[in-house]
């Protein structure tokens, strides 16, 4: 369904040719969970910067890309306000806070270039650490004053 609003959006919004002249993101970004993360789409005065119609949309392994943000900063039906666009300039960006292990996915962004030709980022790559687990610890205790006098101290 998310992916349906994406393509009408896309269609709707202009009727000039597609084209795969990226818009910068960084490769891989990564957070533990209930922490939150930024992705940045570095564009142009004539992409990011001139287009209204920056969308953010993600994909998880063997499954479509899904809608997240259209039209900068508004979320379709059924995603979670812990994902929220913004736009300064000729930099996008998606915020997810409260980062959960289902949020592991490729994060792609796009934009119209002077109204005519669509043009995406490269991608991003969230990985979702795991906390680490604590060293274990060994606690000595000493011998009880009865271990002593029987002669039975052991540790």
């Amino acid at each position: 369904m998310a992916w349906a609003l994406l393509l009408l959006t896309l269609l709707t919004q202009g009727s000039g040719s597609w084209a795969q002249a990226p818009l910068t993101q960084p490769p891989s970004v990564s957070g533990t969970p209930g922490q939150s993360v930024t992705i940045s789409c570095a564009g142009s005065s004539s992409d990011v910067g001139y287009s209204s119609y920056v969308s953010w949309f993600h994909q998880q392994p063997g499954s479509a890309p899904k809608l997240l943000i259209y039209c900068v900063s508004n979320r379709p039906s059924g995603i979670p306000d812990r994902f929220s666009g913004s736009k300064s300039g000729n930099m996008a960006s998606l915020r997810i806070s409260g980062l959960r292990a289902e949020d592991e996915a490729d994060y792609y962004c796009a934009s119209y270039r002077s109204r005519s030709t669509l043009v995406f980022g490269g991608g991003t790559q969230l990985t979702v650490l795991r906390q680490p687990k604590s060293a274990p610890t060994v606690t000595l205790f000493p011998p009880s004053t009865e271990e002593l006098s029987n002669n039975k101290a052991t540790l």
